[in-house]
């Protein structure tokens, strides 16, 4: 996700769920999680939502509104905070034209940015993996068309998405190695320090 990328934030505020903060702290939170890693936030909206519309989340009159704010306020991101099913984002991204992320891919991307150590890194890139994974849904037309037969595509009547899946879980199976094997590396080191014959100082400052 690109730094200064221009967000629109919109807190659902769904009457059949209880919160602990009000929608206005809720849609604040949002606009801070949203900052903390350098999106410009160009719109935020409360939107109150007495149905939850199990395709969209929102009512069809709600998503109109939130596609005029797209085109006003020039958004590349949209921002909903709350949990979208995986239908949900796919045809809110397929209406709105723009990226669609709801909290947990936004906290992923906050803790992406923010991952110090290598272990860190390799254990947010999986989180995002296996969010992305559930993502996956048979969406937009390129995904139903048949691949394969040429081998480095995949076996004879692979769908697109069943090559996203399988890529994906390639990936994740060499990150999980990775992180293994970074462990394996930090308790070597910490048991060669253990048994160091000389104290071991650390200078802070």
């Amino acid at each position: 996700m690109t730094r200064g990328a221009r967000a629109l934030v919109l807190c659902p505020d769904i009457r059949a769920l209880r919160y602990d903060l009000d929608a206005a702290e809720r849609l604040a939170e949002a606009e801070g999680l949203a900052g903390a890693i350098g999106l410009a936030i160009v719109h935020a909206a409360i939107l109150p939502v007495r149905q939850m519309q199990p395709n969209t989340l929102f009512g069809s009159g709600q998503v109109e509104n939130i596609a005029v704010w797209c085109e006003q306020y020039e958004a590349e991101l949209v921002i909903v905070d709350g949990a979208l099913t995986p239908i949900q984002q796919r045809n809110l991204e397929d209406r709105l034209k723009r990226k669609v992320i709801d909290r947990t891919g936004l906290i992923l991307e906050i803790f992406g940015e923010r991952a110090a150590t290598a272990e860190g890194r390799l254990q947010v890139e999986l989180a995002h993996l296996d969010y992305q994974q559930s993502r996956l849904v048979r969406s937009w037309t390129h995904l139903e068309r048949q691949r394969g037969g040429f081998g480095f595509l995949g076996g004879p009547g692979e769908t697109q998405i069943e090559a996203d899946r399988r890529m994906i879980r390639q990936r994740m199976a060499r990150l999980r190695r990775e992180l293994e094997q970074v462990r394996k590396t930090r308790t070597l080191h910490r048991e060669r320090r253990g048994r160091a014959p000389w104290p071991i100082i650390a200078l802070v400052g």
